[in-house]
């Protein structure tokens, strides 16, 4: 089994299925794009296949895909279809902006696809202008109706909390949640994107979730993760969740359970470290089984006690739109 050096438990791959998006999200990409990969240095989908195989084999149940945007991705439900069909993943979910699900939601379902969870950080057309570069806020929430609709056991909200940008929506937020049963998940804003990033623009979730108090009472729930980056509450009467996340002000390394897998076959043990261990050298030389195992008891052996996040932006490190949040 998959257990690190200091005790943690890991079950959880996250995988960057591509390194482009469709927007240009000011706090996650750098105003000059990123350096795009070759094609042929991305994984195939059946190279993902077999290192998700070999991580179920080390006890990996869950699995999420992330880009860039999975769904510029070609064919992408036909590897959602691959990995539901791998012995041992449990729990196959997505990250997606939302522009391109509504075209992709029943698909994705039929698939396999369990869980969807849709970024979008402002209810105002002109500020999702603003901050992404692109007029597609009404794509996302015909994404998130389409998903409702679709049946996927849950539908998550992720909104990033950003001082001066969207701090004084956080109220529409829950009351909308609430309205369509969606599970939010409120995010503090943590600098792995690029300069835009500035210590006044964190909002702690305390205090975000002293504004969400103001919309809806607020219940610790009882069947959250332990092991779960979200501090997840109730809203009496409705099946909506709210829940915080907070690297900066409330590290929750200590529980952190997951790896990531880069586009181009890097296992990151960490979203903000430098540490990143080559898995699609062996997997390309048809290497399987105990070979890739190998590379993820690496990881293991490299993954470190606790981000440094709080300080700043760490060094030489990808940003977020190449690794896949």
């Amino acid at each position: 089994m998959l257990t690190d050096q200091h005790g943690r438990r890991i079950n959880y791959l996250r995988i960057s299925v591509t390194d482009r998006c469709n927007l240009r999200c000011r706090y996650c990409m750098p105003p000059d794009g990123v350096p795009l990969k070759r094609h042929e240095d991305l994984l195939t989908f059946e190279e993902i296949e077999a290192i998700v195989a070999a991580g179920a084999a080390l006890g990996i149940t869950k699995a999420r895909l992330t880009g860039g945007e999975p769904l510029v991705r070609r064919g992408v439900a036909g590897l959602v279809r691959m990995l539901a069909a791998v012995p041992g993943i449990a729990d196959l979910a997505m990250t997606t902006n939302g522009t391109l699900l509504a075209g992709h939601a029943g698909e994705l379902r039929q698939a396999g696809l369990m869980r969807v969870n849709v970024s979008l950080d402002t209810l105002r057309p002109e500020r999702f202008a603003a901050m992404t570069g692109s007029d597609g806020w009404r794509q996302v929430m015909a994404g998130i109706d389409a998903a409702l609709a679709a049946g996927f056991s849950q539908v998550k909200l992720n909104v990033v909390v950003i001082r001066g940008y969207n701090d004084d929506e956080v109220v529409d937020f829950v009351r909308l949640a609430t309205d369509k049963a969606l599970h939010l998940r409120f995010i503090e804003f943590m600098p792995v994107g690029n300069a835009f990033w500035e210590p006044g623009k964190v909002v702690p979730a305390r205090e975000i979730r002293q504004a969400a108090e103001r919309a809806a009472t607020l219940v610790p729930a009882q069947s959250a993760d332990a092991r779960a980056a979200a501090s997840v509450h109730q809203i009496p009467g409705s099946a909506a969740t709210v829940g915080f996340i907070a690297p900066l002000s409330e590290k929750f390394c200590r529980r952190c359970n997951r790896l990531r897998l880069t586009a181009d076959g890097f296992l990151k043990p960490c979203l903000a470290g430098r540490n990143e261990i080559n898995i699609r050298v062996p997997v390309r030389k048809g290497q399987r089984g105990d070979d890739l195992k190998r590379v993820f008891y690496e990881a293991m052996r490299l993954k470190p006690a606790a981000h440094a996040m709080e300080t700043g932006p760490v060094p030489e490190t990808r940003c977020m739109a190449e690794v896949g949040g």
